[in-house]
């Protein structure tokens, strides 16, 4: 079975699934999709990106030059969207298996369910 990611790292990886971004595109689509839960700073986005980079989750789609400052682009590799599938997958398992759990929960006397 493979390892549960990271929310910071699901997030990025989701980030990446329509089209290649620089970092800030990253961080900014990151929290966007999250509703605004996950919130990357820059040192902690490019860690990442250079630990998912190594283990083949992404990739450099190109670099540019603008306002005279090196702008690096990334990608979703195919491994990549197999890992984040893989996450998908287990997450709403997960989310299916406690909303069937909670649909069998014992009322407390006095207190309305949510």
């Amino acid at each position: 079975m493979a390892k549960a990611l990271r929310e910071p790292t699901f997030w990025i990886l989701t980030a990446l699934t329509d089209q290649s971004r620089h970092g800030y595109g990253i961080i900014r689509e990151a929290e966007t999709l999250s509703g605004g839960s996950v919130r990357l700073q820059a040192g902690t986005l490019y860690a990442a990106l250079d630990r998912l980079s190594a283990e083949g989750l992404v990739a450099v789609d190109r670099e540019e030059t603008v306002d005279g400052r090196p702008r690096r682009y990334y990608r979703l590799t195919d491994d990549g969207a197999a890992a984040l599938a893989t996450e998908a997958t287990r997450l709403a398992h997960n989310a299916a298996t406690a909303a069937t759990r909670l649909r069998i929960r014992p009322t407390t006397p006095g207190i309305t369910p949510a």
